[in-house]
């Protein structure tokens, strides 16, 4: 599911709601998550998950196509761990844990 589709199915079940209304709230959701993972701050969505930051220090890697060596700088990238309640969603299949 892409953003457009979210603000779509939102939009499409509150009717109540403008199709720029919807779509400015997700962006103020997003735009916040982004800001507090920027500042080195844990997001945590009850029963969904929690976004961190995760830093990657520099090392050396090597080109796969020549086999030389090369400088990997440092970064942080966003890390993802799913919620319990997420995971027994996707865990389940019509009542019944999945083999």
């Amino acid at each position: 599911m892409i953003k457009s589709e979210l603000v779509q199915k939102i939009a499409t079940a509150n009717p109540h709601l403008y199709h720029r209304d919807v779509e400015r709230i997700i962006n103020v959701i997003f735009d916040e998550i982004v800001d507090a993972l920027s500042r080195g701050d844990r997001v945590e969505l009850r029963g969904f998950g929690a976004f961190t930051v995760k830093h990657r220090a520099s090392r050396q890697g090597r080109n796969p196509r020549t086999g030389t060596t090369v400088a990997v700088a440092e970064k942080f990238v966003p890390f993802f761990k799913t919620g319990k309640e997420l995971r027994d969603r996707l865990n389940t299949l019509n009542g019944q844990h999945a083999a």
